[in-house]
This record gives structure tokens, C-alpha cells and sequence, in this order.
């Protein structure tokens, strides 16, 4: 029997992990420098949490999570978002008492039970940050401006960023009274999930990807319109900081966040290159969680960009060729061969990625080899080669050779390629 993968599970292949590498590496680097540090949360949490935190009624809670007993008979998830088990450890652990503001990263596999489409599995990636403990709209700009210069320093400029505001509680529910009152004249348009929705949370009705319920909510109510006092002043802040940081934006009435905790600012980056599943990150405020959970009633902002959607997006500024070895050793003959497969180590050492054929082959087949790996350079070494001490360098893109000082080679290789490798 031969295995495959299990449906909506995909495995991330070696020509395919330079580029997720590259991602997580210049997100480790960027959010640095704004201070966040990593956090690495575990893969299983008590089904409750999420529960708790995300809204019992949600899609995600009652379809999507993959919940089972363990052998003690306790209820537990895989986590299908990050921001509840950041949330809890940050309780747990005391964090807010070491940290009055807390900037925190994670980057990992979140887990839904949805069709597996493309842009959409079972098993995906986030690239998760949170602000914890201001309150105010100039953390919201900042994470912002931070998570667009990332997507910038990636290449990616294309791009859409969505605001709106969600409101607080208090106005929030004047909103929903009118929204539910506008749904309920159009109910036969949406479709079943929807017309539940339009129940236990009209907000959701603006998530549905159905093209009948799209049409509805074009002209539903704006929240924007039903903001209290301290809610424009925030959203206001916001916009001006926006502005004054060079940001280009759009104001999206209709934007909404399909988890229960979200309140006032809320974000989303979209793109056109993708179809139906436009979104790259979703992100915003969730002032109450904390306090929910147990914690302090401390305010946070956060976002979770989708990894699989920026790895296709992905500009790769490295070519085929470079991505191989910086230098392939053909030796030829079983002299050539012991000495090279010194030098193999010793280059390593000095920082150069190489390699070399173990089998003893003919110098067709080990040039064959050198440009399956997509090697940029060869050092070909024979029996005559030693005898004159002098190896063979090969460019594999050009093809041009050029003789080579066989003493030393190891601190003539590292010196060529800091000085002449192109």
C-alpha cells in the first residue's frame, strides 16, 4: 500500500523551504527591530479556551476545530488561531507584571477542518503579533507600519490595506439591532448559514463568500455610523497617523472580523492575485479578551498573516542557479578524491555550501550531477591536476574555466568568492 498525505495536509518540499525560510527570517527581522520577541506556543490547548475566546457559536468553534478526549477524558484542540493560547500563556506565566506593554511574535501551523481549496488547508501557517497593554491608536499604527514595510521588504507592493472600526460594546449594540432588523427584510436572499447568523451574530453575515449574500450587505448599515464619541476619536487618531506615517489605505465599512473578541480597529491586507481568497492578513483590536480569560483588563492589537498566501505571492530575488551549491568538487581518481573530500569539510567551515559525488564517476556524469544541484561553480581535479597543481574552476553559468592554485585551495576558494564570485 503506498501512503499519501492526508486530504488538506500538504508536505512543504526542500526547493520550497529557501523560500519559507526567507519569509520567517526577515519577520524574526523586521519585527525586532520594532522590539517583539518570539513566543512558541504549544499545539494543543483545552477545547474551552478557544471556545471561550473565539465564540461558541462560530464556524471555526462548532465546524472547524479538531477536537477530541484524551485519555483522562479532558476536551482538547488543535489550535485553529494563536491569539487565545498567547493570550493564556501571557496570564499563565505573569508576563504583564514583567512587561507593562508586551510585544509578541509566533510563527507556526494552526489547524481548521474546511475544504481544502486553493489558498485554504486543513494545516496552514501564521505569522502571528500581538500588542499587548496599550491602548491607545498609535499602537495601532505602529503594528500596521510595521506589518506593511515587512510585506515591502519581501517585494510585495501591490497591495490593499483595508480599516475599519468595530466599535465598542456600547455602540456596537445599536449597530447590530439595525443590522439584524436589514437582514431579516432580506432573508430569503442569504443563504442557511447566514440566515442562522442573522441570529446569533449578524456581524458574520459580512465573512460569507456565497455571491447572494455579498449582494445584501452592499447596502447594509455602516458601524461607522453608529461609533459613540470615544470610538471616532480612536478610529479619527488613527486615520491621521496612518496619513502622517505615508500609508496608502482604504476605509472599508463593510470589513468585519469573524471571531467574537475583536473591538474597534480592525484591518485587512488584500491582494488580486489570488481569486476568491484575496486576504493575506486579518488583524485588530481586542481590548476584553485578556480580562475574559482571567487576566487584567488589558487592551491588545494584534494580526495573523496567512504564509501559505505569501509564500505564493513571493517575489523570489534569488535565481534556480543560486540557490544550489556555491561550489561542486569533480575529483577524478582516487587520489583527488581523498584530498577533496578534505577540502569539502574545510570549505563548509570556512561558510561556502559544497558538495561532491561520493561514488567514483567519470567527469560527464559529475558534470551532470553539479548542474542537477544547480551548483554556480565546479573545481575539477584530476590526476594531472595534482601532478601540476593546478585545478580546473568551472563557472556553470557562463561556462568560462580558469586554472587554480591547488595549494591553499580551501583560502583560495573563500578569498575568490568574497572578492570575484558574481
Amino acid at each position: 500500500m503506498q501512503y499519501k498525505a492526508i486530504r488538506g495536509f500538504r508536505d512543504i518540499l526542500p526547493d520550497q523551504v529557501e523560500t519559507w525560510n526567507r519569509i520567517e527570517a526577515e519577520a524574526k527581522r523586521i519585527f525586532g527591530l520594532f522590539g517583539f520577541k518570539e513566543i512558541r506556543i504549544p499545539m494543543l490547548e483545552k477545547a474551552e479556551l478557544f471556545a471561550r475566546g473565539i465564540g461558541q457559536d462560530t464556524d471555526i468553534v462548532s465546524k472547524e476545530m479538531y477536537t477530541f478526549q484524551d485519555r483522562k477524558g479532558t476536551s482538547v484542540a488543535m489550535r485553529p488561531e494563536a491569539t487565545a493560547s498567547i493570550l493564556r500563556a501571557c496570564i499563565e506565566h505573569k508576563l504583564y507584571e514583567e512587561y507593562p506593554v508586551l510585544k509578541l511574535f509566533t510563527i507556526g501551523p494552526m489547524f481548521r477542518y474546511e475544504r481544502p481549496q486553493k489558498g485554504r488547508s486543513r494545516q496552514f501557517h501564521q505569522i502571528n503579533a500581538e500588542i499587548i497593554g496599550d491602548p491607545g491608536p498609535r499602537s495601532d499604527s505602529e503594528l500596521i507600519f510595521m506589518l506593511m514595510w515587512f510585506f515591502s521588504s519581501l517585494g510585495l507592493h501591490d497591495l490593499i490595506l483595508n480599516v475599519n472600526s468595530l466599535g465598542c460594546p456600547r455602540c456596537r449594540g445599536p449597530f447590530r439591532a439595525e443590522l439584524t432588523g436589514y437582514l431579516k427584510r432580506y432573508s430569503a436572499q442569504l443563504c442557511p448559514d447566514c440566515q442562522r447568523r442573522m441570529d446569533t451574530n449578524p456581524l458574520r453575515v459580512f465573512d460569507c463568500k456565497v455571491e447572494t449574500c455579498n449582494q445584501v450587505v452592499k447596502g447594509a448599515p455602516s458601524m461607522l455610523d453608529f461609533l459613540c464619541n470615544d470610538c471616532t476619536h480612536h478610529f479619527d487618531s488613527l486615520m491621521a497617523y496612518l496619513k502622517a506615517l505615508g500609508m496608502d489605505f482604504v476605509i472599508n465599512p463593510h470589513l468585519m472580523r469573524g471571531l467574537d473578541y475583536y473591538t474597534r480597529t480592525t484591518f485587512e491586507v488584500q491582494t488580486q492575485e489570488l481569486g476568491a481568497q484575496n486576504a493575506i492578513v486579518g488583524g485588530g483590536r481586542y481590548d476584553k479578551l485578556m480580562k475574559e480569560f482571567g487576566g487584567p483588563d488589558s487592551p491588545a492589537i494584534g494580526f495573523a498573516i496567512g504564509t501559505e498566501r505569501v509564500v505564493e505571492l513571493s517575489d523570489e530575488h534569488t535565481s534556480q542557479r543560486e540557490k544550489g551549491p556555491d561550489i561542486f568538487l569533480a575529483p577524478l581518481g582516487k587520489g583527488a578524491e581523498d584530498k577533496a573530500f578534505m577540502w569539502l569539510q574545510e570549505l563548509r567551515k570556512g561558510g561556502l555550501r559544497c558538495e561532491m559525488e561520493y561514488r567514483s564517476l567519470g567527469l560527464k556524469a559529475l558534470m551532470r550531477r553539479a548542474d542537477r544541484l544547480k551548483a554556480r561553480k565546479v573545481l575539477i581535479v584530476g590526476e594531472d591536476e595534482l601532478i601540476k597543481g593546478k585545478g580546473i574552476l568551472r563557472d556553470m553559468v557562463t561556462k568560462e574555466q580558469r586554472e587554480l592554485p591547488l595549494d591553499n585551495v580551501v583560502d583560495e576558494l573563500i578569498r575568490f568568492k568574497e572578492t570575484s564570485w558574481t
